[in-house]
């Protein structure tokens, strides 16, 4: 049964679904395995199957849903091969926004990782910690200006960011994560590309690595 999701009084955009259904896979409110029928969410939503259909693309599109013939949607599960294989990705994907972005970055680039660093370590959430990660990323790869290539990391990050919440918190811990973070920072302050993109491909395979150990 899909859990219950605030609605409001208007008619809900298949931004909005996405976005609500998203966080009820992320928050654990939706389990692995758990069905999504159109026509039941579409009630639920207050909505016609269309927005409903649209979002569960996009979210197949991020990993989060997986579709099967005759069999329909259901929340996704991921094997550790299927995670590393992930992370190889955003590995490519991610340094080359990244040495596209440098030659582009301003002070106030770096003033807003810097913020969203700061917040990161006043949080107790791995929730918050994930949302922020991600957004820390995000804000030094947008310089780079490819819509395209930014929107495909997004996703490969979402996708997998349910699956990954317990490693962050147990295994790979807040405090190295910031602590490679600030690395990867400072060589972009400087303009190094070959650091910054060395550094944070290291960043990325740590986490493959403990989900290995």
């Amino acid at each position: 049964m899909v859990a219950q999701a605030p609605v409001g009084d208007q008619i809900l955009s298949a931004d909005s679904i996405t976005e609500a259904l998203r966080q009820l896979i992320l928050t654990g409110e939706l389990g692995i395995g758990v069905q999504l029928k159109q026509q039941a969410l579409a009630e639920r939503f207050g909505v016609s199957r269309i927005p409903v259909r649209e979002a569960l693309k996009r979210l197949e599109a991020e990993g989060l849903i997986e579709h099967r013939a005759h069999q329909g949607s259901t929340v996704a599960s991921q094997s550790v091969k299927d995670l590393i294989e992930a992370l190889d990705i955003r590995i490519a994907l991610e340094t080359r926004a990244l040495k596209l972005a440098i030659p582009l970055m301003r002070p106030a680039n770096h003033r807003a990782a810097r913020e969203i660093m700061a917040r990161y370590d006043g949080s107790e959430s791995p929730q918050e910690w994930a949302d922020l990660n991600l957004e820390f990323h995000l804000t030094l790869y947008r310089p780079c200006g490819r819509a395209k290539l930014l929107k495909m990391i997004e996703e490969s990050v979402r996708g997998i960011g349910r699956h990954l919440r317990a490693l962050q918190s147990y295994k790979v811990g807040r405090k190295s994560a910031q602590t490679e973070h600030a690395q990867i920072l400072k060589a972009c302050i400087a303009k190094d590309i070959p650091l910054a993109v060395q550094l944070l491909e290291k960043h990325i395979e740590h986490t493959q690595a403990a989900l290995q150990s």
